[in-house]
């Protein structure tokens, strides 16, 4: 169950959204499989679409910037 409703937040959406408005770029290879409340989850998809936008742009926005603002600067 949780699997499922992770893949349909973050997989399904991405594939539907963001193939009509994908920029050239990096290729999504990865997956990242997470365990969420059915609530929040439910909760953040329907306001990712409030906002149109995906689940999947918005958790890939918030890795890029959680990285970019802990990453170790190299010397």
């Amino acid at each position: 169950m949780y699997i499922q409703s992770i893949y349909l937040a973050l997989f399904q959406e991405c594939l539907v959204s963001d193939k009509k408005s994908r920029k050239k770029g990096a290729k999504k290879d990865s997956q990242l499989i997470i365990r969420i409340n059915g609530d929040h989850r439910d909760e953040f998809v329907d306001l990712c679409e409030q906002l149109d936008t995906s689940a999947a742009r918005e958790i890939r926005r918030f890795i890029r910037k959680f990285v970019a603002e802990h990453k170790e600067p190299i010397d």
